[in-house]
């Protein structure tokens, strides 16, 4: 169980734009050498457990849907060698309700430098298929629609590494916002600057975009 010391995330993010499904975000760990899996209490959840639950890797794949667990299992069992683990997937909990769930993770290190393991969030963005209003983005997020070109910049590159919805794609941007205490806006715009630096294949471009994700409220804002 990953404790307070973790900065455990919170179980349910405020209403996107204040209509449709909440966002529900948990924060993971693994470590290489002991092959240890942490989890916070949001993630145990997703997958239907109590808190307190010890994850493993059996545990893990055996949650996956039967059509997705394969490829995932593949990036699981090669997480050693890659340092992070991406992925947009579906899970089974044990109740048999399944969730749309994004992962992204950033490599570990050890204070020479050396990678330990990765960390990182399981996003259940099983709720965002739902239409969300125009007029709720105009009435509720003025400041948002002068910026609208870098995020929806921002959401595309997101749908396209992640294979998720625009609707998905903004609650990703809004929690990160959440998470970070930076404007939406600002997260969208500093992804969109940096966009040209992470082109390449996809994999590599999903851990790419991973680090940005992760990141962008650290950089500075991109030149004017």
């Amino acid at each position: 169980m990953i404790g307070p010391d973790g900065a455990t995330a919170r179980v349910q993010m405020e209403q996107v734009l204040g209509v449709g499904e909440s966002l529900t975000v948990g924060r993971f760990r693994y470590w290489f050498s002991a092959h240890r899996w942490e989890w916070s209490d949001e993630v145990a959840q997703m997958h239907g457990y109590p808190p307190g639950t010890v994850p493993t890797l059996e545990m893990l794949l055996a949650h996956k849907h039967p059509d997705d667990r394969d490829r995932v299992a593949a990036m699981l069992t090669s997480i050693d060698r890659v340092g992070t683990f991406s992925s947009h997937h579906r899970i089974i909990d044990t109740k048999g309700q399944q969730r749309d769930v994004l992962v992204v993770s950033e490599p570990m290190l050890d204070d020479s430098g050396t990678i330990v393991g990765t960390a990182g969030y399981y996003i259940d963005v099983s709720g965002s298929a739902a239409e969300y209003r125009r007029e709720a983005i105009d009435s509720a997020l003025p400041d948002l629609l002068a910026a609208r070109a870098e995020i929806e910049q921002a959401k595309g590159a997101l749908m396209l590494a992640y294979a998720i919805t625009s609707e998905q794609a903004f609650q990703v941007l809004r929690w990160r916002s959440q998470e970070t205490n930076v404007k939406l806006r600002t997260i969208a715009e500093r992804v969109a600057a940096r966009l040209p630096e992470i082109a390449g294949a996809d994999a590599v471009l999903r851990t790419r975009l991973d680090h940005l994700l992760l990141t962008a409220h650290e950089v500075p804002d991109p030149a004017r």
